[in-house]
């Protein structure tokens, strides 16, 4: 969404206020799977006068970027106007509001956006390093090898045929034997000087063969005889002389790629199909690596549908079908699926009960009637590593030790919020986990302007598009329209970034296998 003025049209106006709803609200009741917000949110320590701030403030981020397209600089927290510190409308040696008002729930010691992710990072580092197992070539994409992959033979394990053509023996022409050899035989006879015999990719070379002859590059003539005719432009240095073949041409020796007990891919690294490929071909019909984390998925609310259209209050749950494939291109094993309803003793025997190294469960984690997650959290005698992150969407998310070997990502239940978390809590904490390396963060420029919240850090969907990233529409809390058309999601400063800014991207887990 551009920076545009109010001139865009009859519904111009209505478009500023979703877009400033999508930047600041999401920190009252929790939003369900599927659930749109009201314009103000409701629940314990919630303060509506900061909210109307914090929705004044964005309203003036959206609709006023300044010239042009977009801002020429993001507007800093605070500097708009109608703001709580801008120094407008404040009485001469009045006292600028501290951050204590900052638009944060007074019952949450939200934690920065990046130190959210490193306190993940740390959870999953704190957690003893399970027993590496052997795992068939065909359960082990994704894995992390606990093991260097060595070679177990010579690639190739012997000489074999780089071309279709023929195996030649001495200078030609050759006297071409009838029978031919394929690949997958047992080694041929050995050649004699001035012969030759038909040779496919891939196949042992004979014993004594001095080069192969490509297909295209032979002719024999009325007498059967094979004669090398190699293709020379007019004019040449090689127009009118004798073609010859090198010693060795096409043919691949033993050992050529690897020997025997070469390292071919460190501990540490993802098996990819590539290098299940190698894997294959070095000789392994397992691997050593790492198992995946294993995770229980709880999904929370009793107005939600598995089916049909959305009727008498219900919803349709987003969050069921769209978590488990998520989690496994994160790495993970999803374990279970159960859907609790708003019922704390059911959540309290799934927490309870669970064997799984991560519980990740959906809405519940705010202050309202049937947010039961805080107090189950509190029942199991569970520490609150991350309570609340300054992120839009999804600044109710969690983390919790559970156990020594246990950890609770709590998400909020609006299905962006949702993303958000899992991008800023459970991605590290998998990932770590899983002992996957950390990725190197990457940065690109922004097509258009992105609108920021406030005071806090922003997550928004971008589509890649050459050498730039697109802020997408339909970024609203409890929208998934723009994230299912999305490459990335673009972390956006407080108060917003303008068009050419460079920002870091997040890239989507199934964007690494295209």
């Amino acid at each position: 969404m551009t920076g545009r003025g109010v001139r865009g049209g009859p519904d111009t106006g209505d478009r500023f206020v979703e877009e400033a709803l999508a930047v600041v609200d999401d920190s009252g009741t929790p939003g369900r799977a599927g659930e749109t917000r009201s314009a103000r949110p409701s629940g314990k320590g919630y303060d509506p006068a900061q909210h109307d701030r914090d929705l004044e403030e964005a309203l003036a981020l959206v609709r006023d970027p300044g010239p042009g397209e977009g801002r020429s600089e993001p507007r800093t927290p605070g500097s708009g106007p109608g703001a709580p510190d801008s120094g407008r409308d404040r009485p001469a040696g009045a006292a600028v509001p501290s951050s204590a008002t900052s638009g944060h729930h007074p019952h949450h010691k939200a934690t920065p956006w990046a130190e959210a992710r490193a306190a993940a990072e740390r959870a999953a580092r704190s957690v003893p390093r399970r027993e590496p197992v052997d795992v068939p070539l065909d359960a082990a994409l994704g894995l992390v090898l606990a093991a260097p992959l060595t070679a177990l033979t010579d690639l190739p394990s012997f000489d074999t045929s780089a071309m279709d053509g023929w195996a030649v023996a001495g200078p030609g022409p050759w006297e071409v034997r009838e029978e031919g050899v394929l690949a997958g035989h047992t080694e041929p006879a050995p050649l004699g000087d001035g012969e030759a015999v038909g040779i496919a990719t891939g196949a042992r070379i004979p014993p004594d063969t001095t080069a192969v002859l490509r297909s295209e590059h032979g002719r024999t003539d009325d007498k059967g005889r094979l004669h090398v005719a190699l293709p020379s432009a007019p004019g040449s240095s090689g127009a009118g002389a004798t073609p010859t073949v090198a010693h060795g041409q096409d043919i691949r020796p033993r050992g050529q790629e690897c020997h025997t007990g070469d390292q071919l891919i460190p501990p540490g690294a993802v098996v990819t199909p590539a290098v299940l490929g190698l894997a294959a071909a070095a000789g392994y019909d397992t691997l050593r690596a790492l198992p995946r984390p294993r995770v229980d998925v709880l999904v929370l609310g009793d107005e939600l549908l598995t089916k049909g259209l959305p009727r008498d209050g219900l919803i349709r749950d987003a969050l069921g079908p769209m978590l488990p494939p998520w989690l496994r291109a994160l790495g993970a094993e999803v374990v279970a699926v159960r859907r609790l309803g708003d019922d704390a003793e059911a959540l309290h025997r799934a927490v309870t009960s669970s064997t799984a190294d991560v519980i990740v469960t959906t809405g519940g984690t705010a202050a309202g009637p049937v947010d039961h997650v805080h107090p189950t959290l509190r029942r199991v005698g569970a520490e609150l590593l991350v309570d609340g992150v300054k992120v839009r969407p999804g600044h109710p998310m969690l983390l919790a030790r559970v156990r020594d070997d246990q950890h609770l990502v709590g998400l909020p239940g609006n299905p962006l919020a949702a993303v958000s978390g899992l991008l800023t809590l459970a991605e590290p904490l998998l990932r770590g986990l899983a002992g996957r390396i950390t990725p190197e963060p990457y940065t690109l420029a922004l097509r258009d302007s992105a609108h920021g919240h406030p005071h806090e850090t922003r997550l928004v969907p971008v589509a890649v598009r050459a050498d730039h990233a697109v802020p997408l529409h339909y970024n609203g809390p409890a929208m998934l329209r723009g994230i299912a058309t999305a490459d990335a999601l673009a972390v956006v400063p407080p108060g917003g970034a303008r068009a050419g800014q460079e920002l870091e991207l997040l890239d989507l887990p199934w964007v690494w296998a295209e």
